[in-house]
Protein backbone atom coordinates (compact mmCIF):
# COMPACT_ATOMS: atom_id res chain seq x y z
CA UNK A 1 0.00 0.00 0.00
CA UNK A 2 1.43 3.19 -1.02
CA UNK A 3 2.50 5.48 2.14
CA UNK A 4 -0.06 8.28 0.49
CA UNK A 5 -3.41 6.09 0.65
CA UNK A 6 -3.81 4.57 4.28
CA UNK A 7 -7.55 4.09 5.62
CA UNK A 8 -6.60 6.33 8.67
CA UNK A 9 -4.78 9.55 9.24
CA UNK A 10 -4.70 10.87 12.82
CA UNK A 11 -3.83 14.92 12.78
CA UNK A 12 -2.41 16.43 16.24
CA UNK A 13 -0.63 16.16 18.98
CA UNK A 14 3.02 14.21 19.21
CA UNK A 15 4.89 14.83 22.48
CA UNK A 16 7.31 12.80 25.07
CA UNK A 17 5.46 11.75 28.16
CA UNK A 18 7.18 12.55 31.37
CA UNK A 19 5.50 9.90 33.92
CA UNK A 20 6.08 10.55 37.56
CA UNK A 21 4.23 7.52 39.66
CA UNK A 22 4.44 8.48 43.32
CA UNK A 23 4.56 5.36 46.28
CA UNK A 24 2.33 8.24 48.05
CA UNK A 25 0.10 11.18 47.86
CA UNK A 26 2.09 14.00 46.99
CA UNK A 27 3.48 16.28 49.81
CA UNK A 28 3.48 19.90 49.33
CA UNK A 29 6.86 21.59 50.57
CA UNK A 30 8.15 17.94 51.18
CA UNK A 31 9.50 14.77 49.22
CA UNK A 32 8.36 11.59 48.53
CA UNK A 33 9.71 8.56 46.11
CA UNK A 34 8.40 6.87 42.73
CA UNK A 35 9.49 5.97 39.74
CA UNK A 36 9.90 8.82 36.48
CA UNK A 37 9.84 7.67 33.05
CA UNK A 38 9.87 9.08 29.62
CA UNK A 39 8.10 7.60 26.82
CA UNK A 40 6.39 8.75 23.43
CA UNK A 41 3.16 9.80 23.53
CA UNK A 42 0.62 13.09 22.32
CA UNK A 43 -3.16 12.18 22.24
CA UNK A 44 -3.36 11.79 18.34
CA UNK A 45 0.15 10.01 18.21
CA UNK A 46 -1.17 7.76 20.57
CA UNK A 47 -4.15 6.77 18.31
CA UNK A 48 -2.49 6.18 15.41
CA UNK A 49 0.36 3.92 17.07
CA UNK A 50 -2.32 1.72 18.55
CA UNK A 51 -4.44 1.68 14.90
CA UNK A 52 -0.55 0.47 13.64
CA UNK A 53 -0.42 -2.38 16.54
CA UNK A 54 -4.04 -3.60 15.88
CA UNK A 55 -3.25 -3.86 11.94
CA UNK A 56 -4.44 -1.13 10.48
CA UNK A 57 -2.15 0.93 8.32
CA UNK A 58 -2.17 4.60 9.66
CA UNK A 59 -0.20 8.24 9.07
CA UNK A 60 0.21 10.68 11.46
CA UNK A 61 0.09 14.17 11.09
CA UNK A 62 2.08 16.93 13.21
CA UNK A 63 5.01 18.62 14.43
CA UNK A 64 7.55 18.82 15.97
CA UNK A 65 10.56 20.89 17.23
CA UNK A 66 14.16 20.44 15.29
CA UNK A 67 15.67 18.98 18.05
CA UNK A 68 17.07 15.47 19.44
CA UNK A 69 13.36 14.77 21.91
CA UNK A 70 11.83 15.49 18.11
CA UNK A 71 14.01 13.47 15.71
CA UNK A 72 13.85 10.33 18.12
CA UNK A 73 9.95 10.63 17.95
CA UNK A 74 9.86 10.59 14.39
CA UNK A 75 12.11 7.37 14.42
CA UNK A 76 9.56 5.99 17.39
CA UNK A 77 6.42 6.43 14.36
CA UNK A 78 8.38 4.68 11.99
CA UNK A 79 9.26 1.82 14.15
CA UNK A 80 5.87 1.33 15.27
CA UNK A 81 4.84 1.16 11.20
CA UNK A 82 3.53 4.76 11.22
CA UNK A 83 3.42 6.46 8.47
CA UNK A 84 5.02 10.13 9.86
CA UNK A 85 4.46 13.48 7.94
CA UNK A 86 6.00 16.05 10.14
CA UNK A 87 6.84 19.31 9.90
CA UNK A 88 9.77 20.47 11.82
CA UNK A 89 9.75 23.67 13.02
CA UNK A 90 12.91 25.96 14.88
CA UNK A 91 10.27 28.27 16.49
CA UNK A 92 9.63 25.91 19.00
CA UNK A 93 10.78 22.91 20.88
CA UNK A 94 9.10 19.04 20.85
CA UNK A 95 6.58 19.29 23.32
CA UNK A 96 6.73 17.67 26.36
CA UNK A 97 3.47 16.43 28.73
CA UNK A 98 4.18 15.60 32.79
CA UNK A 99 2.12 13.13 33.67
CA UNK A 100 1.80 12.63 37.73
CA UNK A 101 0.32 9.50 38.71
CA UNK A 102 -1.11 8.11 42.08
CA UNK A 103 -0.60 4.87 43.87
CA UNK A 104 -3.95 4.09 42.54
CA UNK A 105 -3.62 4.92 39.10
CA UNK A 106 -5.06 7.45 38.63
CA UNK A 107 -3.25 10.58 36.48
CA UNK A 108 -3.01 14.71 36.35
CA UNK A 109 -1.41 16.33 33.41
CA UNK A 110 0.89 19.44 32.98
CA UNK A 111 1.29 19.97 29.05
CA UNK A 112 3.47 22.03 27.46
CA UNK A 113 2.37 23.76 24.03
CA UNK A 114 5.24 22.34 22.29
CA UNK A 115 5.56 22.50 18.07
CA UNK A 116 2.59 20.39 17.55
CA UNK A 117 0.89 23.66 18.68
CA UNK A 118 2.00 25.45 15.31
CA UNK A 119 0.98 23.20 13.21
CA UNK A 120 -0.65 25.63 10.10
CA UNK A 121 -2.78 24.59 6.98
CA UNK A 122 -0.69 25.25 4.65
CA UNK A 123 1.92 22.59 6.21
CA UNK A 124 -0.95 19.50 5.66
CA UNK A 125 0.12 16.99 3.60
CA UNK A 126 -1.18 15.02 0.62
CA UNK A 127 -2.27 11.84 2.48
CA UNK A 128 -5.29 14.01 3.91
CA UNK A 129 -6.88 14.04 0.64
CA UNK A 130 -6.01 9.99 0.05
CA UNK A 131 -7.52 8.59 3.60
CA UNK A 132 -10.68 6.77 3.75
CA UNK A 133 -10.84 8.14 7.72
CA UNK A 134 -9.46 10.91 9.62
CA UNK A 135 -9.51 11.20 13.61
CA UNK A 136 -9.03 14.39 15.20
CA UNK A 137 -8.56 14.81 19.22
CA UNK A 138 -10.37 18.51 20.78
CA UNK A 139 -6.36 19.30 22.10
CA UNK A 140 -5.79 20.39 18.25
CA UNK A 141 -9.16 22.60 18.09
CA UNK A 142 -9.28 24.57 21.90
CA UNK A 143 -6.08 26.99 20.57
CA UNK A 144 -5.31 28.16 16.68
CA UNK A 145 -2.93 27.52 16.19
CA UNK A 146 -3.15 24.71 15.55
CA UNK A 147 -7.51 24.68 15.41
CA UNK A 148 -7.35 25.83 11.82
CA UNK A 149 -5.02 23.25 10.74
CA UNK A 150 -7.35 20.51 11.77
CA UNK A 151 -10.35 21.96 10.58
CA UNK A 152 -8.98 22.18 7.07
CA UNK A 153 -8.13 18.61 7.24
CA UNK A 154 -11.56 17.33 8.46
CA UNK A 155 -12.38 19.47 5.48
CA UNK A 156 -10.18 18.42 3.04
CA UNK A 157 -10.80 14.69 3.82
CA UNK A 158 -14.69 15.16 3.79
CA UNK A 159 -14.59 16.51 0.26
CA UNK A 160 -12.84 13.53 -0.55
CA UNK A 161 -15.33 11.33 0.93
CA UNK A 162 -13.39 10.15 3.63
CA UNK A 163 -15.40 9.99 7.10
CA UNK A 164 -14.20 11.69 10.57
CA UNK A 165 -13.26 11.11 14.10
CA UNK A 166 -13.57 13.00 17.25
CA UNK A 167 -12.05 12.64 21.13
CA UNK A 168 -13.36 15.59 23.23
CA UNK A 169 -9.90 14.92 24.85
CA UNK A 170 -10.88 16.98 28.13
CA UNK A 171 -13.75 17.98 30.10
CA UNK A 172 -11.73 20.96 31.76
CA UNK A 173 -10.81 21.96 28.22
CA UNK A 174 -14.32 22.27 27.01
CA UNK A 175 -15.51 23.85 30.21
CA UNK A 176 -12.46 26.66 29.28
CA UNK A 177 -13.48 27.08 25.70
CA UNK A 178 -17.22 27.44 26.70
CA UNK A 179 -19.08 24.25 26.46
CA UNK A 180 -21.82 25.88 23.62
CA UNK A 181 -19.14 27.27 21.59
CA UNK A 182 -17.39 24.00 21.67
CA UNK A 183 -20.40 22.14 20.32
CA UNK A 184 -21.24 24.43 17.66
CA UNK A 185 -17.21 23.74 16.52
CA UNK A 186 -18.58 20.15 16.26
CA UNK A 187 -21.85 21.09 14.56
CA UNK A 188 -19.44 22.28 11.89
CA UNK A 189 -17.61 19.46 12.06
CA UNK A 190 -19.90 17.11 12.13
CA UNK A 191 -18.36 13.88 13.08
CA UNK A 192 -19.73 10.55 11.78
CA UNK A 193 -18.32 9.12 15.29
CA UNK A 194 -17.59 10.55 18.71
CA UNK A 195 -15.75 9.06 21.15
CA UNK A 196 -16.03 10.92 24.79
CA UNK A 197 -15.43 10.13 28.07
CA UNK A 198 -18.00 10.02 30.69
CA UNK A 199 -17.12 13.51 32.11
CA UNK A 200 -16.75 14.85 28.70
CA UNK A 201 -20.14 13.03 27.31
CA UNK A 202 -21.72 15.10 30.69
CA UNK A 203 -20.63 18.54 30.03
CA UNK A 204 -21.72 18.38 26.15
CA UNK A 205 -24.92 16.59 26.95
CA UNK A 206 -25.89 18.18 30.29
CA UNK A 207 -26.97 14.15 31.12
CA UNK A 208 -25.75 12.07 33.95
CA UNK A 209 -25.96 8.81 33.32
CA UNK A 210 -24.64 6.56 30.44
CA UNK A 211 -27.78 6.02 28.96
CA UNK A 212 -29.03 9.79 29.16
CA UNK A 213 -25.43 10.87 27.67
CA UNK A 214 -25.88 8.58 25.15
CA UNK A 215 -29.04 9.34 23.81
CA UNK A 216 -28.30 13.26 24.29
CA UNK A 217 -25.36 13.08 22.11
CA UNK A 218 -27.19 10.69 19.45
CA UNK A 219 -30.07 13.75 19.70
CA UNK A 220 -27.37 16.59 18.85
CA UNK A 221 -25.76 14.99 16.31
CA UNK A 222 -28.44 12.85 14.62
CA UNK A 223 -25.76 10.97 12.04
CA UNK A 224 -23.53 10.20 14.67
CA UNK A 225 -22.26 6.80 16.19
CA UNK A 226 -21.79 8.21 19.61
CA UNK A 227 -19.01 5.55 21.72
CA UNK A 228 -19.09 6.85 25.10
CA UNK A 229 -15.83 5.06 27.17
CA UNK A 230 -16.59 4.23 30.68
CA UNK A 231 -13.69 3.31 32.41
CA UNK A 232 -14.18 0.57 34.58
CA UNK A 233 -17.73 -0.09 33.15
CA UNK A 234 -16.47 -0.84 29.74
CA UNK A 235 -17.89 1.77 27.05
CA UNK A 236 -22.20 2.06 25.83
CA UNK A 237 -22.69 2.68 22.07
CA UNK A 238 -25.35 4.51 20.67
CA UNK A 239 -26.21 3.60 16.93
CA UNK A 240 -29.47 4.52 15.75
CA UNK A 241 -32.13 4.16 18.31
CA UNK A 242 -29.92 1.27 19.68
CA UNK A 243 -27.80 0.93 22.28
CA UNK A 244 -25.11 -1.40 23.13
CA UNK A 245 -23.45 -1.73 26.40
CA UNK A 246 -20.14 -3.87 26.48
CA UNK A 247 -18.18 -4.29 30.09
CA UNK A 248 -14.83 -3.59 30.84
CA UNK A 249 -11.73 -6.11 30.77
CA UNK A 250 -10.48 -7.63 33.71
CA UNK A 251 -7.54 -5.04 34.71
CA UNK A 252 -5.28 -3.90 37.48
CA UNK A 253 -4.78 -0.72 37.27
CA UNK A 254 -1.14 0.56 37.46
CA UNK A 255 -1.18 3.59 35.48
CA UNK A 256 -4.34 4.98 33.32
CA UNK A 257 -2.45 7.33 30.92
CA UNK A 258 -3.33 6.87 27.54
CA UNK A 259 -5.98 4.54 28.40
CA UNK A 260 -8.55 6.44 26.20
CA UNK A 261 -6.30 6.92 23.21
CA UNK A 262 -5.62 3.16 23.19
CA UNK A 263 -9.13 2.25 23.38
CA UNK A 264 -10.18 4.84 20.29
CA UNK A 265 -6.87 3.10 18.10
CA UNK A 266 -7.77 -0.65 18.85
CA UNK A 267 -11.61 0.40 18.53
CA UNK A 268 -11.04 2.24 14.96
CA UNK A 269 -8.80 -0.89 13.79
CA UNK A 270 -11.52 -3.02 13.93
CA UNK A 271 -14.42 -0.84 12.92
CA UNK A 272 -12.71 0.47 9.83
CA UNK A 273 -11.77 -2.96 8.69
CA UNK A 274 -15.42 -4.57 9.53
CA UNK A 275 -17.56 -2.05 10.37
CA UNK A 276 -18.88 -4.61 13.54
CA UNK A 277 -19.26 -2.06 16.21
CA UNK A 278 -19.43 -4.58 19.21
CA UNK A 279 -16.67 -6.77 18.26
CA UNK A 280 -14.93 -3.28 17.64
CA UNK A 281 -15.87 -2.06 21.36
CA UNK A 282 -14.82 -5.58 22.62
CA UNK A 283 -11.28 -5.27 21.32
CA UNK A 284 -10.61 -1.66 22.46
CA UNK A 285 -11.79 -3.10 26.32
CA UNK A 286 -9.17 -5.02 26.01
CA UNK A 287 -6.40 -3.74 24.53
CA UNK A 288 -7.34 -0.53 27.24
CA UNK A 289 -7.04 -2.97 29.87
CA UNK A 290 -4.00 -4.39 29.04
CA UNK A 291 -2.65 -1.14 28.95
CA UNK A 292 -3.63 0.06 32.41
CA UNK A 293 -1.90 -2.74 33.55
CA UNK A 294 1.34 -0.99 32.44
CA UNK A 295 3.27 2.20 32.84
CA UNK A 296 2.87 4.83 29.90
CA UNK A 297 0.25 5.52 26.95
CA UNK A 298 2.22 2.88 24.57
CA UNK A 299 3.87 -0.17 26.80
CA UNK A 300 6.37 -2.17 24.76
CA UNK A 301 4.44 -4.97 22.71
CA UNK A 302 5.29 -8.77 24.60
CA UNK A 303 4.20 -10.83 22.37
CA UNK A 304 4.20 -10.38 18.63
CA UNK A 305 1.09 -10.06 16.76
CA UNK A 306 -0.88 -9.72 20.12
CA UNK A 307 -3.35 -6.88 19.44
CA UNK A 308 -4.44 -7.40 15.96
CA UNK A 309 -5.78 -10.31 16.71
CA UNK A 310 -9.44 -9.31 17.54
CA UNK A 311 -10.90 -12.66 17.81
CA UNK A 312 -8.70 -13.79 21.17
CA UNK A 313 -7.84 -12.62 24.40
CA UNK A 314 -4.72 -14.30 24.91
CA UNK A 315 -1.79 -11.64 25.64
CA UNK A 316 -4.04 -8.89 26.72
CA UNK A 317 -4.86 -9.90 30.50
Amino acid sequence: MSPTHVPLVVVGDLVWDMVVRTDTVLLPGGDVTGAIALYPGGSAANVAVWAARCGLASAFVGAVGIDLLGRILADDLAAEGVAAHLVSLSTRPTAVLLALVDPDGQRSFVTSQGADFLLEPTQLPAVIDATRHVHLTAWSLFTDPPAAAALTAARRARGAGATLSVDPASHQMIADYGTARFLNLLDELHPDLLVPNRDEGAILSGATEPQAIVAALRARFPGALIVLKLDAQGCLIGSGSAQIAVPAAPAKVVDTTGAGDSFCGAFLATYLRGGDLEKAAQHAVRVAAWVVGRAGARPPREYAGQFADTDSQEGLG
